[in-house]
C-alpha cells in the first residue's frame, strides 16, 4: 500500500497539485474540520458510495490517525482502485482546514 505523511500532503495542498482526497471520518469528527478539497465519505458508507469513485483517478485517504484510512485502502485496492494512505491522519495534520 503506498503511503504519504500528512506533511506530504499538506504540500501538495499549498501547491495545489491535483490531488483526490477522501475523508473518511465520521460526521462528527469531520464537523471539526477537513482538508481543503477533502471529499467526506464516511468508511461505513464507503462500499455503498464506490459509483462516486473513478477507477483511472487515484484517492488519498484520510482518518484521524491513519488507522481507518488503512482499511479503506485495503478495501479500495481489492475492488480495483488505486489509493494512498495518508499516516497519521488529521492528528498529524498542521495545514489550514475548511
Amino acid at each position: 500500500m503506498k503511503e504519504l505523511s500528512a506533511k506530504e500532503v499538506q504540500q501538495l495542498v499549498e501547491e495545489n497539485k491535483p490531488r483526490n482526497i477522501i475523508d473518511v471520518r465520521k460526521d462528527e469528527e469531520v464537523a471539526t474540520g477537513v482538508i481543503p478539497g477533502a471529499k467526506h465519505i464516511a468508511l461505513g458508507s464507503l462500499p455503498n458510495r464506490l459509483d462516486e469513485l473513478d477507477k483511472s483517478q487515484e484517492y488519498i485517504m484520510v482518518c484521524r490517525s491513519g488507522g481507518r484510512s488503512g482499511n479503506a485502502c485495503q478495501f479500495l485496492i481489492e475492488q480495483g482502485y488505486k489509493v494512498i494512505n495518508m499516516t497519521g491522519g488529521m492528528l498529524a495534520w498542521e495545514g489550514e482546514l475548511a
